[in-house]
């Protein structure tokens, strides 16, 4: 099981990455629009965000690396999303009269309401792969293994959440949903025990 729980844990985490930018898009445009420049400064963000928690994954998996810290991880992206359903729409309106430029508000209202979430979501996989990681024979092997999952579950969330989910629930419904399930998952590598890789 703590050989499965990275695994699974990073494909989620690429999941709930992707599903959160496409529902970006939809909260920003009723108003910045859904221009290029207003999917530009989402993409721009969402990047942003997951190289700088990559470098992050990778420094705070040299300390004391656990399947517990990588739950912890998982319950911050989760606990980060809140603010977007509690305060979401008065941040946008807020920026939006500080920054009616659509372009350069799009911009910060993105990064303040998505940088951090994704941030941690960034450190999931570099974390997961210095879990799985035994030897240097084995440790390319593993890191694309990781990455293929990983990836996998963004192009999963990227297809499920923009032709399905956004038809059958309201946003907010569907953040509830991801955040639910993220700490469900976080929780459960927490109350792991054992070794640490």
């Amino acid at each position: 099981m703590h050989i499965a729980l990275p695994y699974l844990i990073a494909g989620w985490s690429g999941f709930f990455v992707m599903a959160v930018e496409l529902l970006g898009g939809r909260l920003l445009a009723p108003t910045f629009g859904s221009s290029i420049y207003v999917w530009g400064a989402i993409i721009t963000v969402f990047m942003l965000a997951l190289s700088l928690g990559y470098l992050a994954g990778g420094r705070w998996s040299t300390q004391h690396p656990s399947v517990r810290r990588l739950g912890v991880l998982l319950i911050a992206a989760a606990a980060t999303v809140a603010p977007i359903l509690f305060a979401g729409e008065w941040l946008l309106e807020s920026v939006a009269v500080l920054v009616p430029d659509p372009r350069f508000g799009s911009l910060l209202a993105a990064l303040a309401l998505f940088f951090v979430p994704t941030f941690f979501s960034g450190m999931v996989s570099p974390y997961a792969v210095r879990l799985l990681v035994r030897d240097r024979a084995t440790s390319g092997r593993h890191a694309g293994q990781l990455y293929f999952v990983s990836t996998f579950g963004s192009a999963a969330g990227t297809l499920l959440t923009s032709f399905y989910l956004v038809l059958l629930m309201q946003v907010n419904h569907i953040l509830l949903a991801l955040m639910s399930i993220s700490v469900l998952l976080g929780v459960s590598a927490y109350a792991m025990r054992g070794p640490a890789t």
